[in-house]
């Protein structure tokens, strides 16, 4: 009787407390701060990083990331990775405050299968501001749901993609009247398939409200004189389908708790809190 082929599992789990790259008041790359990267056998690394700041434009108290991956010991489980990015005292341009945001990933890939079970547990912002004006966030931390049976992609979960384009829906009619952003919007959070990947993209907040200056579109608030901000944007995409099966082996999420755009006095974009997980099993 041959011998029983053990099922083996390479991690990939990396966070990023900021990067981006500014055009104004001075033209240059934002390197990543405190990154961290598991490696393929699994483990623990993490970074810190403490009063950071970049001219008058980005600044934070402290920051840490942490990743990690390894076998669960429980009978029937599989293999775990977390990914965590936590930002404390941040803030950008005196516009866009925060005491606490925190971006984290935990997946379960399966002893027999392919697609992981994800969760966002933890993930959160603490008093978020505008203009000194707190935002209100309705935070759906269950947009995935349950994983699916049977192994089926995320993109063939009827729940998942109800889910999701109510959210599209949603934010196509709250922003139809203001032109560009409604075509970026549009082309952005469509669903997007191709020949060996599929992508979805979505937001952990289904909703922001407050007094602050400028308007709303579910997760994307325009500030006049400051630009655009995304909060909790999420990107799944499915790779390297079984060309029997249709089950796809390589799950992927991205996680940026804030994206700005800006377009003021200062220019260009910027990323905090970032979170990205995959990790393959074989055979």
């Amino acid at each position: 009787m041959a011998d029983k082929i053990e099922r083996e599992h390479l991690y990939h789990a990396e966070a990023t407390i900021l990067s981006g790259r500014l055009e104004l008041p001075l033209d240059q790359e934002i390197p990543p701060q405190a990154f961290a990267k598991i490696s393929e056998r699994g483990g623990y690394l993490a970074q810190q990083s403490h009063n950071y700041r970049l001219e008058s434009v980005i600044s934070y108290r402290s920051a840490h990331t942490q990743v990690a991956g390894n076998r669960e010991t429980k009978a029937g489980h599989g293999f775990s990775t977390l990914t965590t990015s936590v930002v404390e005292g941040l803030n950008i341009l005196d516009v866009v405050t925060a005491d606490r945001v925190v971006a984290q990933i935990s997946t379960e890939h399966p002893l027999v299968g392919y697609v992981p079970h994800i969760t966002f547990l933890g993930t959160r912002f603490e008093n978020l501001r505008i203009a000194g004006h707190p935002v209100k966030l309705d935070l759906d931390l269950d947009i995935f749901g349950p994983k699916p049976k049977d192994d089926k992609p995320y993109t063939d979960d009827e729940g998942f993609l109800h889910r999701v384009s109510t959210q599209h829906d949603r934010l196509r009619e709250q922003s139809r009247d203001h032109q560009p952003l409604s075509t970026e919007l549009a082309e952005r959070y469509n669903r997007q398939s191709f020949d060996d990947a599929e992508t979805v993209e979505c937001s952990l907040v289904n909703q922001a409200e407050g007094s602050y200056p400028g308007r709303t579109f579910c997760h994307v608030i325009h500030v006049p004189d400051f630009g655009v901000i995304h909060l909790a944007s999420v990107r799944l995409e499915h790779k390297d389908y079984h060309p029997e099966s249709r089950v796809p082996r390589e799950t992927h999420v991205h996680l940026d708790m804030i994206h700005a755009k800006l377009g003021c006095i200062a220019t260009g974009t910027a990323k905090l809190a970032m979170a990205r997980t995959n990790g393959t099993s074989h055979p």
